[in-house]
């Protein structure tokens, strides 16, 4: 399974970024969007896919959390 996670981008040197992914920085290639710091990207597999807006970013994490926190990743 593959998963894409948001994080803001908090430095971008070319076409790297450092992104925050609730307090783990990992660089992304930013090279298939159009981004600045303080921006929310979705970032699949080291790129950056897309730019999202805050509000959907916070929503989408919180989503995450509520499945890492429940039973939903037991497998049966």
């Amino acid at each position: 399974m593959c998963l894409a996670i948001p994080g803001k981008i908090v430095k971008i040197e070319g076409s790297m970024g450092d992104v925050d992914f609730g307090g783990t920085i990992r660089k992304a290639n930013l090279s298939m969007v159009e981004a600045g710091v303080g921006d929310w990207a979705v970032v699949h597999a080291g790129f950056a896919i897309q730019i999202m807006d805050e509000e959907d970013a916070q929503e989408t994490i919180r989503l995450w959390n509520e499945v890492l926190d429940s039973d939903a990743t037991e497998f049966r």
